[in-house]
């Protein structure tokens, strides 16, 4: 019932984010500076996307196998790389509960930094309907992103692109606040002929305290067993056969892992 009335509230502001997404209607892509508008870089996926939990050896093991017919992402070093995301949620944690509900129709808006480099910013936002992710995803500067985490959204305004006035209607009108940090290690592979990606993430951490998302240190808190890595596979269309069949091995289902839903649960644990 709690999720219905939340989802009616919603609605009343339908109208706000379809008039202000119309306002700043633009294509896709790389936009021209005009005066003081901001260059806005834009990227979109929509794809499916299935969620593992291994522990370390059984993972190590499956991603020893699948380094033989994958390809390495660029940015790997010997240990892969550093995620550190900060997610923004509602007053009454909206996107939260969908997640723990289960509703098909849910979504989540973070900002994405990959340290050491914290100088380019990824603001994102995800939905989700059926069995389809659409991510979009927007370059932004330091100093915004800063601003974001203030709540003053009305930097969003001076990006050229629709998915910036979006996301002002939704951040603005919904009450959105910034919640927790989630940082871990990612390994990644691609498959070679197709946009299909797997990543192993482990050491995910989490916290609510410190919400500085540009600290050069951070004191996190296990979101997750430090003992077992979680795999993402991420496609758009079909998964190759020599990959399900490698996962099949494994005799693994699909799992719900949410880092952003085990970083929050902290905070309503029940004493």
């Amino acid at each position: 019932m709690f999720g219905i009335f939340r989802r009616v509230c919603a609605g009343r502001f339908a109208t706000l984010r379809r008039a202000t997404r119309a306002a700043f209607e633009a294509p896709r892509g790389r936009r021209k500076r005009t005066g003081e508008k901001i260059i806005a870089t834009y990227t979109e996926w929509q794809r499916i996307e299935k969620k593992y939990l291994f522990s370390t050896p059984i993972a190590y093991a499956l991603r020893h196998r699948l380094e033989a017919v994958l390809r390495e992402d660029a940015h790997n070093g010997p240990e892969g790389y550093i995620v550190r995301s900060l997610y923004f949620d509602t007053v009454s944690d909206a996107d939260f509960f969908d997640k723990i509900e289960g509703l098909e129709q849910r979504r989540k808006v973070r900002l994405r930094v990959y340290p050491p480099n914290l100088r380019s910013v990824k603001l994102e936002f995800k939905e989700k309907g059926g069995v389809y992710q659409r991510k979009r995803s927007l370059n932004i500067s330091a100093e915004d992103a800063r601003a974001l985490i203030r709540r003053d959204f009305s930097v969003l305004l001076r990006l050229e692109h629709p998915l910036a006035a979006e996301l002002f209607g939704i951040l603005s009108a919904e009450v959105y606040l910034p919640r927790c940090i989630v940082e871990y290690r990612r390994r990644a592979f691609l498959a070679p002929g197709s946009d299909t990606r797997l990543t192993f993430d482990s050491h995910i951490r989490a916290g609510e305290g410190c919400l500085d998302l540009f600290a050069p240190v951070l004191y996190l808190h296990p979101a997750l067993d430090p003992s077992d890595i979680t795999l993402e596979v991420k496609y758009s269309h079909f998964l190759f056969g020599y990959i399900r069949d490698t996962l099949g091995e494994y005799g693994k289902t699909e799992r719900s892992v949410s880092k952003y839903c085990l970083s929050r649960q902290i905070s309503y644990v029940q004493t």
